[in-house]
């Protein structure tokens, strides 16, 4: 395998010289670059990425921090981001944050270790104040499902109370009056703004929000089990369900089902987020489309834009739209 030294000997310059030509240095001639790049094709000279790195105090990385690594809205998340590393023909470092403070600011900590300077980074766990001292040491650390009013113009977000409000509407138009609501036990600001748009939107009709209406549970398929049993259990009367993501609302089908309910016809069912599942669940789930890949894509590309000191829009908010499928029907005279 052909070294920097023997680069530098058929070339007939300095190991310098090639060393400035590897890491994009100044003071090398236009003919010394072009000589010193068809040497290094014709030996098949591959520079170190470690040494590079050493050199210039930062790599070709692009970090991420999210959540979880099974779920598949952030392998969604990941996929777009990813798409913007393989266009930029840059490494893509992935660390788990876990929706745990000590664990997120670890997986921080370990892509600077790596020298990421362009950080993608999903945090529902750790303080505004602790992101905000890693946003003024990483300029190009970028926030996605994330709004901190202080560094706005690196935060890409969704409107989640817009997204409850619209999916409560949407069941209100058809003429149901009982809606129940299942959300998610995570201590996060999601689906606390789903249920207040979910509120919003019923106190505009002079209707209750009944809190006995509401069950919780982790935001997976066997949490939408769990809390679908519990709301049967309390013996109420709904005619629609709002669920917090489209994994919780696939083990709400299926208690349903298994209960004796039909969906749509004596229960309704919106998920949120529009992930492929949704798509393959019988009765399709109606659901709100949470744009996320399209999301991951602008914020992995704002992330290298201010690593390399280029300016960003400044409003990165992205509303909620409702996908209509056949998991929503009006309810039975």
């Amino acid at each position: 395998m052909a070294t920097i030294k023997d680069v530098a000997a058929a070339a007939g310059v300095s190991v310098a010289t090639v060393s400035r030509v590897v890491n994009n240095g100044p003071k090398v001639s236009a003919k010394n670059r072009k000589l010193v790049k068809q040497v290094m094709l014709d030996l098949g000279y591959r520079p170190n990425a470690n040494a590079r790195a050493l050199v210039t105090q930062s790599n070709r990385t692009l970090g991420l921090v999210f959540s979880e690594l099974t779920d598949p809205f952030f392998a969604t998340l990941a996929g777009g981001v990813e798409k913007i590393a393989r266009s930029n023909n840059i490494q893509l470092l992935i660390s788990n944050g876990l929706v745990s403070a000590e664990t997120e600011q670890r997986a921080i900590e370990t892509l600077l270790e790596q020298r990421c300077e362009a950080i993608v980074v999903h945090s529902k766990a750790l303080s505004d104040q602790t992101l905000l001292d890693y946003a003024e040491a990483v300029p190009g650390l970028v926030l996605i499902n994330r709004y901190i009013p202080a560094i706005a113009h690196r935060c890409v977000w969704l409107d989640n109370q817009a997204g409850g409000e619209a999916a409560a509407r949407h069941l209100l138009s058809l003429g149901h009056r009982n809606i129940a609501c299942i959300t998610s036990n995570y201590d996060i600001e999601d689906p606390r703004l789903r249920l207040n748009g979910i509120q919003s939107a019923l106190q505009q009709q002079g209707l209750p929000f009944d809190e006995q209406a509401i069950a919780s549970a982790e935001p997976n398929e066997i949490g939408g089990e769990q809390a679908a049993q519990n709301l049967l259990a309390r013996g109420l009367n709904f005619t629609a369900l709002i669920v917090y993501n489209d994994a919780m609302a696939s083990g709400v089908i299926t208690v349903l089902c298994d209960n004796g309910y039909r969906v749509p016809e004596d229960v309704s069912v919106v998920g949120f987020d529009d992930v492929l599942l949704s798509r393959y669940l019988r009765p399709k789930l109606t659901t709100m489309r949470y744009p996320i890949e399209m999301m991951a894509m602008e914020a992995a590309e704002m992330a290298l834009k201010l690593a390399n000191q280029e300016p960003v829009a400044s409003l990165h908010k992205y509303l909620p739209t409702l996908v209509k499928r056949d998991s929503v029907a009006p309810p039975k005279a």
